[in-house]
């Protein structure tokens, strides 16, 4: 974990860390690694279903909005039901939890580095969410963006949308290093990378306000026993794989979205209160874990800077997932 602290310490003080563990050779051969996964995927060729639409409409109330920003990931590239994407399984599992309905709309985008999160931003603030997931950094590791270049328009992002009374959870870069076609050594050099990412994204995300979720090697670590938990390319993950991300991530979302304090889990060993930059670190080792910003005696920074609460959250799974009804609604309404 030193190096990782060392990097989200780094993060916390100048905004965004630096990628120390790879050597120029190893990075030129990561970018050949990515370029080969692109042209798997382009030949793939499967544009994964729009998710956009209503969740839950068997329930009254107001409709609570959510957004999906990011990359592929948050698209739900690798699936052929509108059911099966992230975006559908939170909305899906929010409107179970909450009794109301979800009126979801995807502003990610296949390949997207944070760079392109802009955009997405733009579309976004014309059609405010009461709450935004962020899936985003595989591209940014792929393409030797280092964090210092790829956090700040994260930390935009957040910023922006937490300034319109949105709530913001974002699921940190993925261990790429789960990935199989990815040869060794290049499969640990693109693990580092990815943890590296992940840490100074949760130092950034925090201070502007948002939770971070680590998702690490949540996939990596099952794959052994169910390699289903990857899509035909070998890249993405497949329905399950998403199911499996989405009940790491719903936990965070349903507190974001106002659930009662005492309907949330249990604490689990190892929570609690530290600096910024150690919850991260040590959230990159955990995947699964939330981290946001705490006050200690009324104060937001200590000694070591921003205080975190890091939590090792119970998986929500959604129960009924679903395909949305009215999938133009939320496009008729941006005109």
């Amino acid at each position: 974990m030193g190096r990782i602290y060392r990097v989200a310490t780094t993060a916390a003080a100048y905004g965004g860390g630096g990628i120390g563990a790879a050597g120029l050779l190893g990075a030129l051969l990561l970018v050949g690694q990515a370029r080969l996964a692109r042209y798997t995927i382009e030949r793939v060729g499967v544009r994964p279903p729009a998710c956009d639409g209503t969740y839950g409409t068997e329930h009254d109330g107001e409709p609570i909005r959510l957004a999906m920003l990011g990359d592929s990931s948050a698209v739900g590239y690798g699936v052929d039901r509108p059911r099966d994407t992230p975006g559908a399984l939170l909305a899906a599992g929010l409107a179970e939890r909450l009794h109301r309905p979800v009126e979801l709309h995807c502003f990610a985008v296949i390949g997207a580095t944070s760079a392109d999160l802009r955009p997405q931003l733009e579309q976004v603030l014309a059609w405010p969410p009461d709450v935004a997931v962020v899936l985003i950094g595989a591209n940014d590791v792929t393409q030797r963006i280092r964090p210092s270049g790829a956090v700040p328009h994260l930390s935009a992002t957040v910023r922006a949308l937490h300034g319109t009374g949105a709530e913001v959870v974002v699921g940190t870069c993925p261990d790429l290093g789960a990935i199989r076609p990815i040869p060794q050594p290049l499969r640990w050099l693109a693990g580092q990378l990815s943890r590296e990412m992940a840490a100074a994204q949760t130092v950034a995300v925090v201070e502007a306000g948002g939770f971070t979720v680590s998702l690490g090697n949540l996939l990596g670590r099952q794959f052994a026993a169910s390699p289903e938990m990857f899509s035909v390319d070998r890249f993405h993950p497949s329905a399950a794989g998403y199911l499996a991300a989405c009940a790491a991530l719903l936990p965070t979302v349903l507190v974001a979205a106002g659930v009662p304090v005492e309907v949330e889990p249990v604490p689990a060993p190892g929570d609690g209160v530290r600096s910024l930059a150690r919850a991260a670190a040590e959230a990159v080792d955990h995947a699964g874990t939330e981290v946001r910003g705490t006050k200690v005696a009324g104060q937001e920074r200590g000694p070591a800077g921003r205080w975190a609460t890091l939590r090792h959250r119970l998986g929500a799974r959604t129960e009924r997932p679903q395909d949305p009804v009215e999938p133009a609604g939320v496009a008729d309404e941006m005109g």
